[in-house]
């Protein structure tokens, strides 16, 4: 089956490709059909908790290599006032407000799409995606880029580090009173 599996995604990939799409998207779409269509299988479910592990220990690499980067590597050597506040913009405004706006539509409490929002996605990513960038194109000052991308990063991960824990026991509290104001249970 596993083998069936991958011949399907590098299926996906090459006819994608043949066409000029974006072959990495089409395996990624082609996953989740998969995924759906597999999800009450004893192997996707050790497969799963697998690739929970692997993403734990993988974002532990990570985070040491970027300790390395903030503390030996110079990463925010180009900080300045101007980087403060675009990282404490991003972080408190723009990331919270995008978050908003893309759970719009969902069924979600607002308070939980309030939630949401602050925490945001993992910033990690960001760093992907200024090297694809610094790759395609060149930029006036890479290096800068660099201390902005790590400077956010490093915020949202003490930040968001320190009050995820604050944040989820009242979003628990939250979540109670709604389900006893729901039952007609009166609150403590």
């Amino acid at each position: 089956m596993d083998s069936l599996l991958s011949e399907r995604r590098f299926l996906a990939y090459g006819l994608t490709q043949l066409v000029h799409g974006y072959g990495f998207l089409a395996v990624f779409v082609a996953a989740l059909g998969l995924r759906h269509a597999s999800r009450d299988d004893r192997y996707h479910t050790r497969l799963h908790a697998f690739a929970e592990e692997a993403e734990r220990l993988l974002m532990m690499l990570l985070l040491v290599l970027f300790g390395g980067m903030v503390a030996h590597a110079g990463l925010l050597g180009h900080v300045d006032w101007w980087v403060l506040l675009f990282a404490a913009a991003t972080i408190l405004i723009i990331r919270p407000l995008a978050g908003l706006i893309s759970l719009a539509g969902s069924c979600i409490p607002w308070r939980e799409k309030l939630v949401i929002s602050f925490f945001g996605i993992r910033g990690m990513g960001s760093i992907y995606y200024l090297a694809f960038a610094l790759n395609q194109t060149a930029f006036p000052d890479a290096a800068r880029l660099w201390s902005i991308i790590g400077l956010v990063v490093l915020i949202s991960i003490v930040l968001h580090g320190v009050t995820v824990t604050p944040a989820l026991h009242v979003l628990d509290r939250w979540q109670r009173r709604r389900v006893r104001g729901s039952q007609g249970i009166a609150a403590p």
